[in-house]
């Protein structure tokens, strides 16, 4: 129906009320024109067409002042140009006597509040509206006299105005659809509703920086702060929870609940950021019309992004123009590829060229001139750490013994890929995707290892494409979509299951229960929950058919390559009967680490006078060492919470305590992290268990959090004693060349207190530090200045490594890591009651008390 030259005018004089349309084509079905009108609450009585009067459709009493008919034409002419989709919220413009860009503006809020939970069905909410219309203008009102950049109206008088509106709903619906509108407007911090385009015309999409803890719906779990994009094609919105935040953006194909989706995301980002100086963020974008590209839905969401996000020109904070900012200075905006998006960082990066945004193609990492992901293999190797120490704490060397696996993904996915190349000794038995189901029961090693590491080089390879000639008996591939699927005998064997033939669905969820060594998760879904969960607090609809319970594994142990595969209540389970599992946010943390380390190369690298060439080179030569740097981060970190689990029984007494002072201190919510509640403390005290490895994982990644916080609040990150740990940081190749522009980066007190916060935790385990707190009234600060004089006595990091290099069983070197943790947290403490004072007399004191513990 677009057309725009269509011109709409009303004529109505008592008896003829009619809407005249020139087309300077032929005009659409009547249809349709039709059901324009009926979206204004306008039926169409009859129609007709001379050369005089032109295309006249007639209406009964409109009842409309000319001032409102002309709206409703405007709105009409708007539509048929293609500015706007007619839909039920055009009814205000005739009840309220509104614009058409005010009726969006209404639709953009409604839709976001769905989306927070409000519960009610659009047709539902715009009834209620339509009914107030008083409240509708005087919500409009308070919009403008806040964010208009040209108004100076009583901002605290239409606030009251709204809010006797809300006291004089009637009804609970009615009150709670107009109390969520009021607090979405005072909730919203900046919007670029009053910027215009480059022609000088309004934006043909909005989009809104949001505070999320003043929004009258809120979870359990609240955003720092959100950005709702909405537009007639796409919606989405970017979820922070704090300043300084990263995380991917997602194409979610869950159009009523993506917001719920990226919530779970964000969290799981939080702790998953624990290693890295921002803290998490995530977003998702989905699609409002089955003909827009992808790639040009995502371009709206990023401009949404960046219109309300300030920019930095000559060191100094540009807030957007045509943009009220009540909230401050806030630049840092970066992002990142996820599912769906995996080929858009140039494309968002290519935007915030055209915004001439600060960060550059620092702001979406993984570019043509970042890190490919895929190609270092980097997420899978660091899950492969968590694979590798799982096993051989159970005695199992999996370079040189064979091992079974049943995986979730394909050979062409980066995480899965990677993952199954990264030993000569798997035997892939089973695997699915979306698409299809793989059954090998007694796979070759090496020439299954060949055979994948084809596909893996194979574009947008799928299991389809595996050679049958080189699956073992009984074995095959099978499309999702297959009526029933045969089970021979060496297909049950494998899989432990009696039924000779089975639906997809049922084969899934036979192949997530097989009996092997490793589930190694490399998709996308959340396929495993607690007994006690239901399907529902999952999170997942698209995987309820196939989901199975944690008591049904019969794996011994599970890598985390992609998020979310388990629920957090899962893995716990799974790990009180015996399996080993750490968490998706510890097993996948080293894609989120290169990504960082990417963007504050590049923020180095830009602030100086290198040519983009050399920058682009330095960048490259410096990949192996970036990824060494990110993978012995990991390999702390799983090493950290093998030695907590070691002694989970003696230490929950103490990791009792942390969780409270999480709670207190950081909000933690244990309910919300998966951590036990005060009962189950109480029921593994009687029997002599501690937290679980997923548990421990939780306390690690907060605790460095609240840590980190603590010290950057503090002059730790300043102190002569930690004044290295800048240049540690970055590669040497690349310090040599800008180490002005290091000493001067903008978060450089935040690579600092994340560095001294991750070494502090990862060595002395979580819960320590708060432990001295308690004992002797000092603070975080203290305890890090004084772990420093002791690492320094020690020699700590040749100390450390010399136990993690010696040939020993896991056991033994565990044992032996837990001795030096003891020692370490004994003269830390000394140090800390004596005072660090003179360094030589401090040394004298460490040598003597280690003498006396030695004898």
């Amino acid at each position: 129906m677009q057309n725009s030259a269509a011109r709409v005018s009303f004529d109505a004089d008592g008896l003829n009320n009619h809407a005249q349309i020139q087309w300077p084509a032929q005009p659409p079905l009547l249809a349709d024109v039709c059901a324009m009108f009926e979206s204004f609450g306008l039926r169409v009585a009859s129609y007709h067409h001379s050369d005089d009067a032109g295309h006249c459709y007639e209406f009964g009493d409109l009842s409309l002042s000319d001032a409102t008919r002309d709206l409703v034409a405007q709105a009409c002419e708007a539509a048929i140009a293609g500015r706007w989709n007619v839909d039920r919220y055009a009814m205000l413009i005739a009840a309220a006597g509104i614009d058409w860009r005010r009726a969006v503006l209404i639709r953009a809020a409604c839709r976001f509040l769905r989306q927070t939970g409000l519960g009610f069905s659009e047709d539902y909410i715009v009834e209620s509206l339509v009914a107030a219309p008083d409240f509708v203008n005087a919500l409009l009102t308070l919009f403008d006299a806040r964010f208009n950049p040209g108004t100076d109206a009583d901002i605290e008088q239409a606030d009251r105005d709204v809010a006797g509106l809300v006291e004089a709903a009637t009804s609970l619906d009615d009150d709670r659809i107009r109390r969520a509108l009021h607090a979405f407007v005072t909730a919203t911090l900046r919007t670029n509703w009053f910027q215009v385009g480059a022609d000088g015309q309004p934006k043909d999409y909005v989009s809104f920086k949001i505070d999320s803890s003043r929004l009258s719906i809120t979870g359990p779990v609240v955003p720092y702060r959100e950005i709702f994009v909405h537009s007639d094609t796409v919606e989405g919105v970017h979820l922070r929870s704090g300043a300084i935040a990263r995380g991917g953006l997602r194409w979610s194909n869950r159009a009523e609940d993506f917001r719920t989706e990226v919530l779970g995301l964000m969290k799981t980002q939080a702790v998953k950021n624990a290693p890295i100086v921002p803290t998490g963020a995530k977003g998702a974008f989905v699609l409002r019309s089955a003909t827009v590209d992808p790639a040009d839905g995502y371009r709206t969401f990023i401009r949404g992004l960046l219109d309300v996000t300030d920019n930095i020109v000559d060191g100094t904070v540009r807030h957007p123009d045509r943009t009220v900012c009540p909230d401050g200075d806030d630049a840092y905006l970066v992002v990142a590829a996820d599912k769906g998006t995996a080929t858009f960082s140039d494309l968002a990066n290519s935007i915030a060229a055209e915004y001439d945004f600060w960060l550059g193609d620092a702001f979406a990492s993984g570019g043509s001139a970042g890190y490919d992901h895929k190609a270092m293999g980097i997420t899978a190797r660091g899950a492969w750490l968590s694979v590798r120490r799982h096993f051989a704490e159970a005695g199992h060397d999996i370079d040189v013994d064979p091992f079974t696996v049943a995986g979730i993904g394909d050979m062409s996915g980066d995480v899965f890929g990677n993952g199954m190349l990264l030993s000569h000794n798997i035997k892939l038995v089973a695997a699915f995707d979306h698409r299809h189901i793989f059954l090998d029961p007694n796979p070759d090693p090496e020439t299954s290892y060949v055979e994948r590491e084809r596909l893996f080089r194979l574009p947008r390879s799928s299991w389809q494409d595996y050679d049958p000639a080189l699956i073992s008996a009984g074995g095959g591939v099978w499309p999702r979509t297959a009526k029933s699927i045969p089970l021979s005998e060496q297909a049950r064997a494998s899989l432990g299951v009696q039924a000779t033939e089975c639906t997809p669905d049922e084969l899934i969820s036979a192949v997530l229960r097989a009996p092997v060594d490793l589930l190694w998760n490399g998709g996308v879904g959340t396929y495993v929950r607690a007994d006690d969960e239901t399907d529902a607090e999952a999170q997942d609809k698209a995987n309820d058919r196939v989901r199975v319970t944690a008591s049904q594994l019969r794996c011994k142990v599970i890598g985390e390559g992609g998020n979310l595969g388990l629920t957090q209540q899962a893995r716990i389970a799974f790990a009180l009967n015996g399996g080993r599992v750490n968490a998706d946010f510890i097993d996948n943390a080293a894609g989120v680490a290169t990504s960082d380390l990417e963007v504050n190369l590049k923020i180095a690298l830009d602030s100086g006078n290198i040519a983009t060439a050399q920058r682009n080179k330095l960048l490259a030569d410096a990949t192996d060492d970036v990824a060494a740097r990110v993978l012995a981060d990991n390999a702390d970190q799983i090493l950290a919470i093998s030695m907590a689990a070691a002694e989970a029984g003696s230490l929950l007494e103490r990791h009792v305590r942390l969780i409270s002072n999480l709670q207190d201190v950081a909000g933690v919510d244990p309910d919300v992290e998966g951590l036990p509640s005060k009962q189950e403390l109480d029921r593994r005290r009687l029997v002599g268990l501690g937290l679980t490895r997923p548990e421990i994982a939780v306390l690690l990644a907060q605790s460095k959090n609240l840590v980190s916080q603590e010290l950057l609040a503090s002059d730790v990150p300043d102190h002569e004693m930690f004044v290295g740990r800048l240049a540690q940081y970055f590669p040497a190749g690349i310090a040599e060349h800008v180490w002005a522009e290091i000493a001067n980066h903008p978060l450089r007190r935040e690579i600092v207190a994340t560095s001294v916060a991750g070494e502090l935790i990862n060595r002395v385990g979580p819960g320590t530090i708060y432990r001295m707190q308690e004992r002797l009234s000092v603070s975080t600060a203290d305890v890090a200045m004084a772990y420093a004089t002791v690492r320094d006595i020690l020699d700590l990091d040749n100390l450390w490594s010399e136990v993690l290099t010696g040939k020993t069983d896991e056991t033994q070197r565990i044992q032996a890591l837990l001795e030096i943790r003891e020692l370490l947290e004994h003269l830390t403490s000394w140090v800390v009651r004596n005072g660090a004072g003179n360094r030589d007399r401090v040394s004298a004191a460490v040598s003597r008390l280690m003498a006396v513990s030695s004898s």
